[in-house]
């Protein structure tokens, strides 16, 4: 009885081995757990300084009251606001891939079903559906607005007049990109690694304010008047607008991009 009674024992002491190491490895997970939020929460709130230090002050931008675009309404383009800066663009349909339909006006761009028998020069993009704005800057700040609508993929910035136009494309400032995209629900700036925005109200309407000298980018939801991200780097040469449509997915992004209008009074060069 003796040999059985210390087999039995051993057995529960076993047991109770396993049940500490269980309760052990699920506090240690609980842990992690924690400290991951708490990273979490840390990124988040550098996001949110980050974002505040880059603002451009109102009153360099010209815009209304509290620092926001002072839209008198959508679809209008900020009619109320006179900025010097606002720049009238438009695209460049010698660098329109064959896919891409140009309006009449330059000033819309939509990704056809078929592909068209254009001549394969070398300022045109030939793998992805994507544009130049016509205009060049080597220096001053200039600003402009591209109604996105329902799209859902679209990338819109400022290049490099040097890059590729043939095959694949890196899009990061290292290549010459200084870019935000709409991918799969998702808000980045396309930097190395991609950095997700947060983004409260969705942008219906994009902002960018290109100031060479300062080697800044700034990107803004025109929506809801807040800011999304700045690209801070140092310039040379030529830049230039940069758009790319997305597929048209079956018809899901078949929304074209449009330039908005420069209201009456507004532009001129800086």
């Amino acid at each position: 009885f003796k040999i059985i009674f210390l087999k039995k024992n051993r057995g529960g002491r076993k047991q109770e081995q396993k049940i500490k190491e269980a309760r052990k490895r699920r506090k240690e997970k609980e842990n992690k757990g924690k400290e991951r939020k708490k990273e979490r929460k840390k990124e988040r709130k550098k996001e949110r300084k980050a974002t505040r230090q880059h603002q451009i002050p109102a009153a360099a931008l010209g815009l209304g009251s509290g620092g926001r675009l002072s839209c008198a309404g959508v679809p209008d383009v900020c009619a109320g606001v006179r900025r010097p800066y606002i720049l009238d663009v438009t695209l460049d349909p010698d660098t329109a891939h064959p896919n891409l339909v140009l309006s009449e006006d330059r000033k819309l761009v939509t990704h056809g079903d078929n592909f068209q028998d254009l001549p394969d020069t070398p300022e045109r993009f030939d793998t992805y559906p994507e544009v130049l704005g016509a205009e060049q800057f080597t220096g001053g700040r200039r600003y402009w607005e591209v109604e996105v609508g329902d799209k859902t993929e679209w990338t819109l910035g400022v290049c490099r007049e040097s890059v590729s136009r043939k095959g694949e494309v890196t899009l990061s400032p290292e290549d010459g990109y200084w870019v935000m995209w709409l991918r799969n629900g998702e808000y980045k700036a396309i930097t190395f690694p991609s950095a997700p925005l947060l983004v409260s109200v969705r942008p219906s309407r994009v902002g960018i304010f290109l100031d060479y000298e300062a080697g800044e980018v700034s990107f803004y939801n025109v929506t809801d008047g807040s800011h999304l991200f700045t690209f801070t780097d140092t310039f040379s040469g030529t830049l230039r607008p940069y758009f790319y449509t997305g597929n048209n997915a079956g018809g899901t992004n078949a929304a074209p991009l449009i330039i908005c209008p420069v209201p009456a009074q507004a532009g001129g060069n800086l």
